[in-house]
């Protein structure tokens, strides 16, 4: 017979979790990780729920160069595809202001059996888990999305993304520079529902 034990309560990360609390992209600053310092949190993320273990998803690691280059193309890209002009500015914006951010690739792989939107969660996954790993780490982090995400255009000529995969999260990482206030967090009981039967 099997011995079944009861996983541990561990209050530290159960408080964490219970506090998160996302940084302002504009807030953040260098320093930012190294490459060594962002090994761990890359691979905390990566242990996140795939199902049938396809790695739906990599990551570009986006260094200040990159991020200043890509800072333009979002402004050709944003216009042409007649994006609000000011989304456009503030998406160019993140990029060139930004001094580190990891681009999470939803990157598909073919699987007959289960639906494809089960690899859009695991990407997302990952970028949650992405976001708490930096912020445990002791860096300020946001995921931001925007139009750049999904344009395929961008992504091809800026990223090398092509086809149907896309970035699920841009993920900005940094020294903090302020602590916002909590926001309104949702009412769980209004959210919830309990069925016994």
């Amino acid at each position: 017979m099997m011995d079944i034990k009861a996983l541990a309560p561990n209050a530290a990360v159960m408080d964490f979790l219970l506090t998160r609390r996302s940084r302002p992209v504009r807030s953040l600053k260098a320093p930012v990780p190294t490459r060594d310092e962002l090994a761990p949190i890359l691979t905390a993320a990566a242990r996140t729920p795939d199902h049938k273990m396809l790695v739906p998803w990599r990551f570009i690691v986006l260094e200040r160069p990159a991020l200043q280059r890509l800072a333009p193309l979002v402004k050709t890209h944003g216009t042409a595809a007649g994006v609000d002009a000011q989304k456009v500015e503030n998406i160019s914006g993140f990029f060139g202001n930004a001094n580190l951010v990891v681009a999470v690739v939803c990157a598909y792989k073919d699987c007959d059996d289960f639906p494809r939107i089960e690899q859009d969660l695991s990407a997302g996954a990952v970028c949650m888990a992405m976001l708490n790993a930096a912020q445990a780490s002791g860096w300020g982090a946001n995921w931001l999305t925007g139009f750049t995400a999904f344009h395929k255009g961008f992504l091809a000529e800026g990223l090398g993304i092509e086809g149907d995969d896309y970035v699920a999260g841009y993920i900005h990482i940094g020294s903090e520079g302020a602590t916002p206030q909590d926001r309104r967090r949702p009412d769980i009981d209004a959210i919830t529902d309990w069925v016994s039967s």
